[in-house]
């Protein structure tokens, strides 16, 4: 069989980059799926959902949500490398699934940089450790001193292992000598409700899954990651102040897609996410939640989860060893 001439080859090649171009043109020209790594009504399924419902407009097509929890969220994101680099296949990406999960667990298939397009940065919420009311425990102090007198330790929920819920109490648990034992769930969703319906009486969860339990009296904070208290809650202390000055973290959420993902589409989709920051429901949103956010490019997001990978590697990997 001749091989094709050069002349051939070139030829293919213009076709398929004019095919290329032309389906960035016309898209989107179908909804689009969002793949969610974690069960429905936990904060990245609710920074998602804020996101979608204010990018639709400007896309001219709905946003779907696909709720795929598992694995700390390594099945859905893993789903994503594997994805046809067309635009329609997204996914909330985020700390917990591009720097800790890999940092936990070096064997994953995935390289969280070079196996993504990652597109744009939504914003991060606080973490908080929070009990049900009827614990009967309203501060740090008072906490350990229940959890000392357990003898496997209190149970707390996180939205999985390897998410930033996890990582927070593990460390203050041993850092601070805080007497716990993990009980991961498949998200902040379930992990929330269990936690409301009493079943488990401690979490660790983002301050948008648990503020609204706070706001009804339900759950009652304990600390949070923020670098200082938040204006709303005076009389909750940071873990910064009960003598973990290195846990100031927030868990962040943003826009990513598969390997190869046309530049005039991940320009568009962070054009639009950018300016989706001004809407009025999404400031509300991030405000609400208490959420850091701010504009960024691609490259600037991009050259962002590389430097929190370098940040938190090392760390995970080290204190996953001692564990």
């Amino acid at each position: 069989m001749r091989k094709p001439s050069l002349f051939a080859l070139a030829i293919i090649a213009a076709v398929s980059g004019a095919s290329h171009v032309s389906r960035s043109n016309d898209w989107p020209a179908k909804p689009i799926r969002l793949i969610v790594p974690n069960s429905a009504g936990g904060a990245a399924d609710l920074m998602g959902r804020t996101f979608a419902n204010a990018l639709a407009p400007a896309l001219g097509q709905q946003m779907v949500i696909e709720n795929r929890p598992g694995a700390g969220g390594a099945i859905a994101t893993e789903s994503i490398v594997r994805a046809e680099p067309d635009g329609y296949t997204l996914m909330v990406s985020g700390l917990a699934y591009h720097v800790l999960g890999p940092a936990m667990n070096p064997n994953v298939s995935f390289d969280p940089i070079r196996d993504f397009t990652h597109i744009a940065f939504f914003g991060g919420s606080p973490m908080v450790l929070a009990v049900h009311r009827s614990l009967g425990a309203d501060s740090f102090a008072k906490l350990s001193a229940l959890a000392a007198t357990s003898k496997t330790g209190l149970d707390y929920v996180s939205p999985g292992i390897g998410t930033v819920g996890h990582m927070v109490a593990e460390y203050t648990s041993d850092r601070a000598k805080l007497n716990l034992r993990h009980v991961p769930y498949k998200g902040g969703g379930t992990a929330i409700t269990d936690l409301v319906a009493g079943h488990i009486k401690v979490g660790s969860l983002t301050f948008s899954t648990v503020l609204p339990h706070i706001r009804a009296g339900t759950l009652v904070p304990i600390a949070i990651t923020t670098a200082q208290r938040l204006p709303e809650f005076p009389d909750l202390p940071t873990l910064a102040e009960l003598g973990l000055q290195d846990v100031v973290v927030t868990s962040w959420f943003s826009l990513s897609g598969p390997p190869g993902l046309p530049r005039p589409i991940v320009e568009r989709l962070n054009r639009s996410i950018n300016e989706a920051m001004n809407h009025p429901d999404v400031r509300k949103a991030l405000e609400r939640d208490a959420v850091v956010s701010r504009p960024m490019s691609a490259d600037e997001f991009t050259a962002f989860i590389r430097s929190e990978a370098e940040k938190w590697t090392p760390i995970v990997r080290t204190f996953a060893t001692a564990k």
